[in-house]
């Protein structure tokens, strides 16, 4: 029998409807209805509970290939989430780049380096810095969230989004003569480049 014939018959033979066993596997009714109609199976934490609940073992509920299926699921899943959360704290970095002395600022005929909150000056160029810095930072905590939703197309959403504006904001601090935020933003807008190439290359 495969996976979805077994769970019906351990359900039915405890005497259990898909909303009592959802109810003690503290799921949806909606997830035993897919994997008891073959269109899907629990992940590695829901097959413990299941094996609980029926006090069969889970060589009982799976077969080997079956096993192999949601382990390997499992773990692109996982690489998934480290990748999701290495890139959320590339962005979240950006933040540190407010308080950094990374900014020109002339005093006295010398240019001292400040951090943007120190900058005499305040111009609509450091609102916008501000702004891009600020974003990229919100952008890094999305990303983070959105890992926990299991919703792959917002996640590759805000992965893109995030390179978007993280090239546009090393465009601009280019284009305002900021030669060090440009640099280390280059350097973070790169670092998550590789990520996505090497996460391309593992699948």
């Amino acid at each position: 029998m495969e996976f979805n014939e077994k769970l019906q018959f351990f359900r039915k033979k405890s005497g259990l409807t898909q909303e009592q066993l959802a109810e003690k596997l503290n799921i949806s009714r909606t997830a035993v209805s897919k994997w008891e109609s073959g269109r899907g199976f629990p992940n590695i934490e829901a097959l413990k509970n299941i094996s609980k609940v029926f006090q069969v073992p889970i060589d009982d509920l799976l077969s080997g290939d079956e096993l192999i299926t949601i382990a390997e699921r499992d773990n692109a899943a996982n690489v998934d989430k480290a990748y999701s959360l290495n890139f959320g704290v590339l962005d979240l970095l950006s933040l540190a780049f407010i308080f950094l002395p990374l900014y020109g600022q002339e005093v006295g005929g010398h240019i001292r380096s400040v951090n943007l909150l120190h900058y005499n000056e305040v111009s609509d160029v450091r609102v916008v810095h501000f702004i891009l810095l600020t974003t990229l930072a919100a952008l890094g905590v999305i990303e983070m969230l959105v890992q926990f939703f299991d919703n792959k197309k917002a996640l590759s959403t805000a992965r893109l989004l995030s390179i978007l504006w993280h090239s546009v904001a090393v465009l601009f601090f280019s284009l305002t003569r900021e030669p060090y935020v440009t640099f280390f933003s280059l350097v973070l807008l790169l670092s998550k480049i590789l990520l996505l190439f090497r996460k391309s290359l593992k699948k």
